[in-house]
């Protein structure tokens, strides 16, 4: 189905009209990460009811659309990201967009990444007078102290705030979020969060295989937790804090065990200096839900998230959830719940509670059904359609 095909078959199936909708993105699966996993189920939601066009990076030489999907797929120009491997940004394109957007013009452009493919399509939205909205999906100005950088704080705070106040409304998952984007002077700020695959992620997924993988099955879990960590590991992630609330669970419990899952320009250094935690590397689909499962604790230790889905998965994987009291957590995480949180940035806080809840199987298995309850109401569906709305509600105005 392309952006003119005739959208009767769409309308026939639902009672308000069909839209065409260009999302631009400069990353998307099988790329791994939670801006490119949170895109696709938007856009999965979107293709249902409208005519959609994924505009996106090419991620490789042999990379091509595919078949059949329910969306049509535009590849744009990209270069590799310094210090990211596997993740590419995407290349100057405002006009090869007008060029295309005027003949196969979108009722409406969604802008989730802020790179020059973003800036690109804001530019060339706005230069066809086609109504232009965006998502704030990374704090990239929030990265720059983790990588010595930090005087381009300001610069990248002002390049954000300038791209994102160029367009109708820019969606953000919490209002913790909203409210420090909107004291930094950005405007039009709306709320639409996130959800958690509830049957892919489920403590059903457990696997004992694992477990003896990593030198815990024949423990008792009271003696012997195991604790996890699923993230890119970067410097942004605050891993020093997760090992070093690890090692405070092991002077109480010295068989307790870690699970670190991921991969990124830390990674070899962390396996280097603390060779008895596991790194097991990226996981994804079901894979990713045993690896969950198989964990007794799940430690957050990040304090540079948007939102963080890993939370949520881990929550509907029936794990407790050690975090700072921020985005996912602070949204969804009930302390002593369905949950334990510390004060934002309050490392000692944080090691407290991994340590309490660590040594205590009776807590981590209340507030790991606690946690699982919740997940369970935090049904994709649900985003979706707010993800729509929000959308919809601008064409509504522009056409009235």
């Amino acid at each position: 189905m392309d952006m003119q095909t005739d959208i009767r078959a769409l309308e026939a199936h639902r009672d308000g009209p069909i839209k065409r909708i260009s999302l631009v993105t400069e990353t998307f699966p099988p790329e791994v990460n939670g801006v490119a996993m949170t895109t696709e189920r938007m856009l999965d939601g979107l293709a249902r009811h409208h005519c959609v066009e994924l505009v996106r990076v090419r991620q490789s030489r042999h990379d091509s659309p595919p078949v059949n999907a329910a969306y049509t797929t535009r590849l744009m120009r990209g270069i590799g990201l310094p210090r990211y491997a596997g993740l590419r940004l995407g290349l100057p394109a405002t006009g090869a967009l007008v060029r295309h957007w005027r003949t196969t013009r979108p009722d409406l452009v969604h802008v989730v990444t802020e790179g020059p493919l973003g800036w690109s399509a804001v530019r060339a939205a706005q230069r066809l007078g086609i109504p232009v909205t965006s998502d704030f999906h990374t704090n990239f100005h929030s990265y720059s102290g983790h990588y010595g950088v930090r005087f381009l704080r300001g610069p990248v705070l002002r390049y954000l705030r300038q791209l994102h106040n160029r367009t109708l409304s820019t969606l953000v998952p919490t209002l913790e979020l909203a409210s420090q984007l909107a004291a930094d002077g950005f405007e039009n700020l709306k709320i639409v969060s996130r959800g958690v695959d509830t049957e892919r992620f489920k403590p059903t997924r457990r696997s004992e295989r694992l477990r003896r993988g990593w030198g815990v099955a024949e423990k008792a879990p009271s003696l012997a937790p195991l604790v996890m960590v699923v993230s890119r590991v970067a410097p942004e992630k605050n891993f020093e804090l997760a090992i070093e609330a690890f090692r405070a669970l092991q002077e109480v419990l010295p068989e307790a065990r870690m699970v670190i899952v991921g991969d990124g320009p830390a990674c070899a250094e962390l396996a280097q200096r603390n060779p008895d935690i596991h790194f097991a590397g990226m996981q994804q689909g079901t894979e990713l839900a045993e690896h969950y499962a198989s964990a007794d604790l799940f430690l957050f230790p990040s304090q540079t998230e948007t939102f963080g889905n890993v939370t949520l998965e881990a929550m509907a994987s029936g794990l407790p959830v050690v975090a700072y009291d921020y985005a996912a957590a602070r949204e969804h995480i009930r302390h002593g719940e369905n949950g334990m949180v510390a004060p934002f940035g309050d490392s000692d806080a944080f090691i407290a509670q991994v340590v309490l809840t660590g040594r205590d199987m009776r807590l981590r298995q209340r507030i790991g059904a606690g946690a699982r309850e919740t997940a369970e109401q935090l049904d994709w569906a649900v985003i979706c359609h707010q993800f729509e709305t929000a959308l919809l509600e601008h064409l509504e105005v522009c056409h009235a």
